[in-house]
């Protein structure tokens, strides 16, 4: 076993099959050394987490969504790359969360996804990062994360 499927082991997360798309685009697309990976919608427990922040989902549920999208993000690099191994690091995510005008802690919604990135890459999983409001997400999702991630070459 890798040591990053070690991490995965000890923090109790088992990657999910990448989600399909759901319009025309595909995942993952590697070039020039980095791996640019579409945003990633939470499924927890196999179902879509909805609604949103500041509303009727809470914080706490909106942290574990932010981490849900960052499975899924490690599921697709997988998926794309054969191996998590070849992660060099993870350069930027951009989470994007279903909220009400009011709600203004995204940040702390977004660091669902940050901490998970640091607990399985360790320094190489420290990453620049916006995270921001919006008023709507696709299929209704509380959370989205997208990634730019640079990778070893095969």
């Amino acid at each position: 076993m890798s040591e990053i499927e070690n991490r995965l082991t000890e923090l109790g997360l088992t990657l999910p099959e990448p989600a399909a798309p759901v319009a025309a685009y595909v995942p993952v697309v590697v070039a020039g050394g980095m791996a640019h990976v579409s945003g990633q919608l939470p499924f927890v427990g196999g179902k879509l987490v909805t609604g949103r922040l500041g509303e009727d989902v809470a914080l706490e549920a909106g942290v574990e969504a932010a981490q849900a999208c960052a499975v899924m993000i490690l599921a697709q690099l997988k998926a794309a790359l054969g191996s998590l191994e070849r992660v060099e690091r993870i350069v930027k995510l951009g989470a994007f969360v279903n909220s009400t005008g009011d709600f203004t802690d995204q940040p702390k919604v977004a660091n669902g996804a940050s901490e998970l990135m640091v607990a399985v890459f360790g320094e190489a999983g420290k990453h620049a990062r916006s995270a921001v409001g919006v008023p709507v997400l696709p299929l209704g999702a509380a959370v989205e994360v997208d990634a730019v991630v640079a990778v070893r070459p095969a």
